[in-house]
């Protein structure tokens, strides 16, 4: 009887478990996310819904996380439900124009980024994804106003650099291009994509490619850059060729059959 005692009398004492702080475990989630942990992200954030977190709180995370692991789709479509309750908010829109322009979203990106630099203090990301929209819609004029302010924002990002680059090469500025390509690689030089365009504008400049006409349609200057490339060809010079064969695919907006045909023939040669 008092062994029985002494047992209850210690369950009945003991002190309860702490409680679950649903607030700070989601603020660890996200702090997790900034730092690439993404699995210890997932842990707390499972965590928390255990102990009852629910609402935008929990799907402003969750969304957080899809787009941190490359999941998109299911990012976008979370930010899009957030965003009805919060239009203006740049930590959501941010993410959201970005999902959407990675997505090939175009027209959707275009309109996020619109609602981001409409508010205070726009990042460097979102003008430098304007950049890139306006690349896509051949609206240069905007894309080196958008880039210029990304570049304002974050002098020390080769990704601004190699964008602004490859703005200048679909315009067919093999020396402007060059510019900011080398700018690109001396800003990350073990970046292989900004080696590799820096390699083709100086091929193209050596090679004399075809610049592109004022007012210049994609699909006429990419036939005009596959035929310089066949002529290259015919004549042996392999380099020149493939940068305009590389070229032509690249401002089609499309799959240039011809030009990739050409381009995978001369591979095999």
């Amino acid at each position: 009887m008092i062994v029985a005692l002494l047992v209850a009398t210690s369950v009945s004492t003991a002190p309860p478990p702490p409680a679950v702080n649903t607030s700070e475990l989601l603020i660890g989630a996200s702090h997790a996310i900034r730092a690439d942990r993404l699995d210890q992200a997932s842990l707390m954030i499972s965590r928390a819904m255990a102990a009852g977190a629910s609402g935008a709180p929990v799907e402003r995370v969750l969304a957080n996380l899809d787009y941190a692991r490359g999941k998109l789709t299911e990012a976008l479509a979370r930010y899009d439900v957030l965003l009805k309750s919060a239009p203006t908010d740049q930590a959501l829109l941010e993410p959201a124009a970005i999902a959407a322009l990675k997505l090939g979203q175009i027209d959707r990106a275009a309109s996020l980024l619109d609602r981001a630099t409409a508010g205070k203090r726009p990042s460097w990301r979102v003008w430098n994804a304007c950049g890139v929209v306006a690349d896509q819609n051949a609206d240069w004029v905007k894309a080196d106003a958008c880039y210029e302010k990304a570049a304002e924002l974050a002098p020390d990002q080769p990704g601004v650099a190699n964008n602004r680059g490859w703005s200048r090469l679909m315009r067919g500025d093999w020396t402007g291009a060059r510019g900011f390509f080398e700018q690109a690689v001396a800003l990350d030089p073990k970046s292989q994509r900004a080696a590799n365009n820096l390699e083709l504008a100086r091929t193209a400049i050596a090679a004399e490619l075809p610049r592109r006409e004022p007012r210049e349609t994609d699909s006429s200057w990419a036939a005009r850059l596959n035929d310089a490339g066949v002529a290259a060809a015919i004549l042996g010079n392999k380099e020149r060729a493939a940068a305009a064969f590389t070229q032509a695919l690249n401002v089609s907006g499309t799959w240039y059959e011809r030009a990739a045909n050409n381009l995978e023939t001369l591979s095999r040669q």
